[in-house]
């Protein structure tokens, strides 16, 4: 805003070049899902090790967000944003050029350093420079890109990886984030709170990240290692896991004691009136506390199917990268679409009614979607319950911030921006994490069920579920090029698609929970009990005055 308190004359230019940013770090959390083949076979990655390049970006993404938010309300939302990008482009190189599996993670690590910097500067940009029925709009368009990217991220990765290389996955962000970062400095107001205190709750950020590591290591580990008893013994590095009982246990136990003493301390800084990374009193906003934990829930869903699906398609149906991410676009378009329809359903139902309806018709489309799987089927059957979907996802995640902000303060809108989004992206890595979980095991076991009948020897039968279980089912060209292996292809097949089935139909019950926990939503429509966002600012704005 300017000083004079009228809308920035750049505020739409500001909005393209941060819907570009957040283009850049969406479309990241899902450019690798029809990749990961490709890398499994150039890298030599087990499952496990393909969901930590796809969960480890989200965890740490998630860790520092709200942090990274704070320090952009201090000292400059726009400074930040383009310390991100220049982070997050550097990190892409690195990825790109990754000899190992090791060396890509690590790489993705840094990326999420990057995104965690550059997404609670857009969000809470937006939040400053717009106002009234402008910032609906902006709003509308930020969540299309959200919801959008997220299925575009498939269709550009697969076109990279079937034309050039998976490792253009990553090159791509280059031009991108050059682009982003000038048109940053010309076009984006720099933005900030005035605040007294410029101290970090350091402590806050550990113990959330190490909470949160602990337990998604404990849920991708546990079919390599064992849940309780030592199945495989871990090496890290030169050092080698010393106890019988798996390291899966301890994961656990870190996580729960680190989120733990998190919420402790958390309380205690809060009551001392020191700098926190969650102001837990923001949880006292229902459309804060329900919006949050619907975010949450929803995001297992969605990007858990998102990470399933092809996996699914290029090993029991055998089309290409690029064909698969040309399915998925079908979600891309139809949350472009609901996207901006969301702003126009908000003002007439409110946004309450909007995000019920949109989760709603993304449980029905994932019903639909789950129901056509199958080793017979056309990749193309999915297009039509995929765009449904994405209408859904367009309608729900644009209106969904809208309502998790429209109680909030002003002031807190950096930190609460940043909470909000780590909810979404701790909902991404252990989606992930959990459907990557029932996806080996599942696999392990119904490969088992449909290779018996064959007569295979035990040990045959028990390498054929170990390799499919361990490469999520890739392991089926290998098998197909072998000497009268159809009988096998075919039962390996049939146990890939109805694990994908199970995975798929576990992915939906988080949406239906979430599609309830909507319900419990505020009505923020004027006059219907909720919260006017612009009434709220002015009470603030007089208060803080006053």
């Amino acid at each position: 805003m300017s000083s004079a308190g009228q809308p920035h004359p750049s505020r739409w230019f500001a909005l393209t070049m941060l819907s570009l940013g957040v283009a850049m770090v969406i479309v990241d959390a899902t450019i690798v899902n029809v990749a990961i083949p490709q890398i499994i076979r150039d890298l030599g990655l087990s499952l496990a090790d393909a969901e930590w390049v796809t969960t480890i970006y989200s965890l740490v993404f998630a860790a520092l967000l709200v942090t990274l938010g704070r320090v952009g309300d201090l000292r400059g939302r726009r400074r930040l944003f383009l310390i991100g990008l220049v982070v997050f482009v550097g990190a892409s190189i690195l990825a790109g050029r990754a000899p190992s599996g090791g060396l890509l993670i690590g790489a993705r690590v840094l990326q999420g350093v990057g995104a965690a910097a550059i997404l609670p500067s857009t969000l809470s940009s937006v939040n400053a420079i717009f106002r009234g029925r402008e910032r609906a709009i902006a709003f509308g368009i930020w969540g299309a890109v959200i919801g959008g990217m997220a299925a575009l991220g498939p269709l550009l990765g697969g076109w990279l990886t079937t034309n050039q290389s998976w490792r253009w996955a990553f090159y791509i962000n280059i031009p991108f984030g050059l682009l982003a970062f000038l048109g940053g400095r010309r076009f984006i107001p720099e933005t900030r709170d005035e605040h007294d205190d410029r101290r970090l709750d350091v402590f806050g950020s550990a113990s959330v990240g190490l909470g949160m590591l602990g337990l998604v290591y404990g849920l991708i580990e546990g079919p390599r290692y064992g849940w309780w008893t030592l199945t495989a013994r871990p090496a890290f590095g030169p050092w080698t896991w010393p106890f019988e009982r798996s390291p899966v246990v301890a994961g656990i136990v870190v996580g729960v004691v680190g989120l733990g003493l998190f919420a402790i301390v958390e309380r205690r800084r809060s009551r001392r009136g020191l700098p926190v990374v969650f102001d837990l009193g923001l949880f006292r906003h229902r459309g804060f506390r329900w919006g949050n934990l619907t975010s949450l829930v929803l995001a297992l869903g969605e990007f858990g199917l998102v990470f399933v699906l092809p996996l699914f398609l290029q090993s029991v149906l055998g089309i290409t990268a690029f064909r698969t991410g040309a399915i998925l676009a079908a979600l891309a378009v139809g949350a472009f679409i609901g996207g901006p329809v969301a702003a126009w359903f908000a003002h007439r139902l409110g946004p309450r009614r909007v995000v019920s309806l949109g989760m709603a018709i993304e449980a029905l489309a994932i019903l639909w979607a789950t129901d056509t799987l199958d080793p017979a089927m056309s990749a193309t059957d999915l297009v039509a319950p995929l765009f449904v979907y994405g209408i859904g996802v367009g309608l729900a995640t644009a209106q969904l911030t809208n309502v998790i902000l429209a109680e909030v303060p002003p002031d807190q809108s950096g930190q609460a921006s940043g909470m909000r989004t780590t909810f979404r992206q701790v909902g991404s890595a252990l989606g992930i994490a959990v459907l990557g979980t029932v996806l080996a095991a599942g696999l392990r076991t119904a490969t088992v069920e449909h290779l018996a009948p064959l007569g295979l020897p035990d040990r045959a039968v028990a390498e054929a579920a170990e390799g499919v279980s361990r490469t999520a089912g890739q392991i089926l060209p290998e098998l197909a090029a072998r000497a009268g292996s159809a009988p096998v292809v075919a039962a390996v097949q049939q146990a890939v698609t109805e694990t994908a089935r199970s995975a798929a139909h576990l992915a939906n019950g988080f949406v239906v929970a979430g599609f309830l926990m909507s319900l419990l939503l505020p009505d923020l429509r004027p006059g219907a009990g909720g919260v006017d966002r612009d009434e709220t600012e002015t009470r603030a704005a007089t208060t803080r005055s006053g």
